[in-house]
């Protein structure tokens, strides 16, 4: 059983792009990353798994239950921590996350107070007090209140500082080893690199690619920069090379080939540096988006 499951999912309004065909098929019990910039539609995909908003067409599954009819059973397993947060001003934090823990079958005093200490939450300060950073703050610990069985998180690092999001992850890591499944909408490529199994690309709703990590970077992809006087022309004249960025006498691109031949050419040129490595997922991503874009 899948823990989400799509099937040509897809939301439209009027001429504006919602999402579209949108088929994620993602196994219990991974890590898996949502990628794309901003208004790409993973905050729509999102809401339609979570019947916030209902599809043009297509449909959808959590654990086999579908997202329309059977939303309720859904949700009791289930964690959410939106992009935006928003509460009402006059309440006190420890209302909030009392009033979150009434919603959970068995209330687990002691995980509560682990969470509001391992994120440094205040329960005694008023909502209207609060940063952006500590709203996030009591959105993650209430999708983490009753050890959700799926966590669906639409950019979570949002409004939070780097030892923050340092400790979400450290924990996201942890749930995960644990049997959680994590869905991970994020623009931010090192945090989809760094932590995910696998990964879905979306484009202007519609989605260009679903791989591994590993494969998302490829096996035998370099990216390679080269500063030099010379015209480099013969050089970048090749199918294998893409993502070609050019900033002064300094040239990068992505190689996908047989690296000996590649190093053959370069040494008929003039350097005055060399750089081969691995490529960054940014790198990768942004080679998928100028295909699209040819």
């Amino acid at each position: 059983m899948f823990a989400i499951e799509t099937n040509n999912l897809t939301k439209t309004y009027g001429k504006n792009r919602g999402v579209e065909n949108i088929n994620l098929s993602i196994n219990e019990g991974e890590f898996y990353g949502f990628i794309g910039p901003n208004g790409a539609g993973k905050s729509t995909t999102i809401r339609l798994l979570l019947n916030f908003i209902y599809p043009s067409s297509g449909s959808a599954k959590i654990f086999g239950k579908d997202c329309i009819k059977e939303s309720k059973l859904i949700k009791e397993d289930l964690g959410f921590v939106p992009s935006e947060v928003n509460y009402y001003k006059n309440m006190k934090v420890s209302e909030i996350l009392n009033y979150a823990q009434s919603f959970k079958k068995e209330k687990d005093t002691e995980r509560l107070e682990k969470l509001c200490e391992m994120f440094e939450v205040d329960r005694n300060k008023m909502v209207g007090e609060l940063s952006l950073g500590n709203k996030k703050k009591i959105a993650i610990i209430q999708a983490l209140l009753n050890k959700p069985k799926l966590l669906i998180l639409d950019e979570p690092t949002n409004g939070l500082d780097p030892l923050m999001q340092k400790k979400l992850f450290n924990l996201l890591v942890e749930e995960n080893k644990n049997g959680t499944t994590i869905f991970f909408s994020s623009h931010n490529l090192v945090e989809v690199q760094k932590f995910c199994h696998k990964a879905a690309i979306i484009r202007e709703g519609k989605l260009i690619e679903v791989k591994k990590i590993d494969e998302l970077l490829g096996n035998n992809v370099v990216k390679v920069t080269i500063r030099s006087e010379e015209n480099l022309n013969d050089l970048l004249n090749n199918k294998l090379i893409s993502m070609i960025r050019k900033e002064e006498n300094k040239t990068s691109f992505l190689f996908d080939g047989d690296i000996n031949e590649l190093v053959k050419k370069i040494k008929e040129i003039n350097l005055k540096e060399l750089k081969i490595e691995e490529p960054a997922l940014e790198d990768t991503f942004m080679s998928y988006y100028e295909k699209e874009d040819n």
